[in-house]
């Protein structure tokens, strides 16, 4: 299958490329493949009919899901790169959505940090707080090569690291971990699954709540109470999110989560990007 992977934005089978340069002071330049929120919707009998219906009414959704996991490794095999992937690659916990996870990771080199879907078991089912992801916590991380709640690489002298806000809140082992991060010196660029609130992306967004970490409280003004409870940052998810705008180290920011394309600035010195779910990003860090 052949494809292209010249100019700003090109088709790739079904999938939008975009290159994206962000230059922080590598030693040599590299490529990484981002992607993000594919929602694999996989199911058979060995989850129960609870599950096989839940996986029909979501295929509807995101019935390609198989084919665009292809595409990203095609890219990723072509350019030699990376593949860094921000959450959700799942739409909910079942044996098949796992296996095909597993084969994913097993066939390419994937960096990744969870989104909110990874320890969904049923779409929509309860409220999602740390209790609710630690049921299924140990056979997610068991398909990933890396710690999916918080992670980093290195690759020609710049930091990349992984983190887990997928339920709008960082705690205090990731913060921990991120200022031992910071102490290494090199220049850093984050991978989250959800943006950290700026307004011209919450405008732009749209939608019923910001859907992003760390909104100030006019932002979540006329929410519902249950997205108030969802989204409402705690006192270490504020302290963590002022910690990061105030690196001179952290250049960039890369998440996924709202599935639709956007770069803007999170403060003069952050980039942040979101990449949509039919769209492969080619990072080319300088």
């Amino acid at each position: 299958m052949a494809f292209t992977i010249s100019g700003d934005y090109k088709k790739v089978y079904n999938m939008n490329l975009i290159h994206t340069k962000i230059a922080v002071g590598a030693e040599r330049p590299f490529t990484l493949v981002h992607a993000s929120d594919t929602h694999l919707t996989l199911a058979d009998g060995r989850d129960g009919k609870r599950k096989a219906e839940l996986a029909a009414k979501r295929k509807n959704v995101f019935g390609d899901s198989e084919a665009m996991l292809d595409e990203i490794s095609a890219v990723s095999k072509k350019l030699s790169a990376p593949i860094v992937y921000t959450g959700d690659i799942i739409d909910f916990v079942s044996r098949k959505n796992l296996e095909r996870t597993r084969k994913f990771v097993s066939e390419n080199n994937v960096f990744f940090t969870a989104g909110n879907h990874e320890f969904s078991l049923y779409v929509g089912e309860a409220f999602e707080d740390e209790k609710y992801r630690n049921k299924s916590l140990s056979r997610v991380q068991a398909c990933f090569k890396n710690d999916i709640r918080f992670a980093s690489r290195v690759i020609n002298g710049v930091d990349l690291v992984a983190i887990d806000d997928s339920y709008y809140r960082f705690d205090e082992h990731q913060f921990d971990a991120l200022k031992k991060e910071v102490a290494l010196g090199m220049p850093i660029i984050l991978f989250m699954h959800c943006a950290l609130y700026e307004k011209k992306l919450c405008d732009a967004n749209g939608a019923e709540a910001p859907y992003l970490t760390c909104p100030p409280d006019d932002a979540l003004r006329g929410c519902s109470e249950y997205r108030i409870r969802q989204q409402k940052p705690d006192e270490i998810t504020q302290k963590m999110t002022e910690y990061i705008k105030s690196q001179p180290l952290i250049k960039a920011i890369v998440t996924g989560h709202l599935h639709w394309d956007y770069e803007g600035m999170l403060t003069e010195s952050i980039t942040q990007y979101v990449t949509g779910k039919e769209t492969i990003r080619l990072l080319e860090i300088s």
